[in-house]
């Protein structure tokens, strides 16, 4: 069977946008394509000389190691500048895809907005994890600049916020077509910031930025220590919010725990609208894997899409590459079983990490800057105290252990102590939106 190179890189694509961050990914990898394999060699088409050098410096390894994992004949990666892209549909050309394929062409980023078409509210799987997070986008799309402003969401990474927020701007697109969107990350709005520095061009990048109705900022955990850059978005956001302009931001945390942002850009963001995106429960990454199999026009049989969604618990980003290595397989080697899949699972599946009590306590101890010694101490001081009990709430809530072990583990208190630290730290995180995203955040540091 002829090998597929489109496919092929799609699966490879996929599988290294689990392993880089996703400003990385979309400045670095968007743009190539499978130029031709000979030899064993695996040639990518890049649009430039500075992204060639970068992919052979930085990703050369990894591009490899993840092409192996498809095709074990490919030996070595080089790179070529290329403008050709098979990825994109050729203008002018009108071709009539199998009717087990879907338009190449309606898949394409939009360059005047970089909006993907495949991130619509229509695709966007609803779930009691990120309801509240779905209304307020929605919400936002309807009265843009009027009904929260800003609108920040977070979330730990591949949990669907880069599809809500952009599915916010497509939808104020096509509802109200005299409004200008732009979607970008955080790490491409510094590039072009410093860009425009070393170009002396600063008036037309303001004027570029400020000339949007809505802009949508992914990923702005990227201004962390960056004050020249927060200083230039503190006063685009005052300019456009004046103006009644939407913003949109996301991040994988609270804005309030992003390290080493100004306090007045924190008091922007959670102005608005704030919201989270939590882990997708069981019953949610099931409705996740069947809506996306669907699109893929996978036939998967409720077994496997149970199994897939405990192989796979929280990160819907891996589900979609899980699916695309699945799709891969099945046009290489034609029909696939439940037995084959099965397989495939098991040895695609990121093992689960064993987590011992002493990593728990250092974990901890660690993000709150605490000596590890300080939480076995029997001391009152609400610096040590307060860490202590979160330690022995997620023991008990995560790990389930028996309150008597928890309370062993810190020099025999009594369990009593332990059910009344649990206890309180549920009502400071249920009295506490903020104290309850540390938590959260602590909890996603562990697993």
């Amino acid at each position: 069977m002829q090998l597929d190179t489109k496919q092929l890189w799609e699966n490879v694509l996929t599988n290294i946008e689990l392993s880089i961050s996703p400003a990385s990914f979309k400045m670095w990898f968007r743009e190539t394509h499978i130029a031709r394999i000979e030899e064993g060699v695996l040639v990518v088409g890049v649009q430039n000389q500075l992204t060639k050098d970068w992919l052979n410096e930085k990703f050369g390894k990894l591009i490899l190691k993840t092409v192996r994992g498809f095709v074990d004949t490919i030996r070595a990666i080089e790179f070529i500048v290329s403008k050709e892209n098979p990825r994109k549909v050729p203008e002018k050309v009108v071709t009539a895809p199998r009717s087990d394929e879907l338009p190449i062409g309606d898949y394409l980023v939009n360059r005047s907005d970089n909006l993907n078409p495949r991130y619509t509210f229509d695709s966007f799987v609803v779930g009691p994890f990120n309801e509240l997070a779905y209304t307020a986008s929605l919400a936002v799309a309807q009265n843009p600049g009027i009904a929260y402003n800003p609108l920040f969401v977070y979330g730990e990474t591949g949990r669907g916020k880069t599809h809500l927020i952009q599915a916010t701007g497509a939808h104020i697109k096509k509802t109200t077509h005299n409004k200008k969107v732009f979607y970008l990350t955080a790490e491409r709005f510094g590039f072009e910031f410093m860009t425009a520095i070393n170009n002396r061009t600063i008036p037309q990048f303001k004027e570029k930025y400020r000339s949007y109705d809505v802009l949508i900022v992914d990923d702005m955990q990227f201004f962390s220590k960056k004050g020249t850059l927060q200083e230039e978005f503190f006063h685009l956001f005052n300019t456009l919010h004046d103006a009644n302009k939407q913003i949109i931001c996301s991040s994988d945390r609270h804005p309030n725990l992003i390290q080493d942002i100004t306090d007045r850009l924190k008091s922007r963001f959670i102005a608005g609208m704030t919201v989270a995106i939590q882990e997708p429960d069981h019953e949610s990454r099931m409705a996740i894997i069947q809506a996306k199999a669907e699109s893929m026009k996978l036939q998967l049989s409720r077994e496997i899409i149970e199994q897939l969604s405990l192989a796979v618990p929280g990160n819907i980003r891996e589900i979609e590459g899980m699916l695309n290595t699945i799709l891969c397989q099945q046009q290489l080697r034609t029909a696939l079983t439940d037995d084959d899949v099965r397989d495939i699972i098991k040895t695609t599946a990121r093992p689960k990490k064993t987590v011992s009590v002493k990593h728990v306590i250092q974990k901890i101890s660690e993000y709150y800057s605490i000596d590890e010694a300080a939480m076995y101490a029997k001391t009152r001081r609400r610096e040590v105290v307060k860490p202590r009990q979160i330690i022995m709430f997620i023991l008990r809530e995560d790990f389930h252990m028996s309150y008597p072990a928890i309370g062993s583990v810190f020099g025999g208190r009594d369990h009593t102590t332990v059910i009344h630290a649990c206890e309180k730290i549920k009502g400071d995180m249920h009295a506490d939106e903020v104290f309850k995203n540390q938590v959260d955040e602590i909890r996603g540091m562990l697993k």
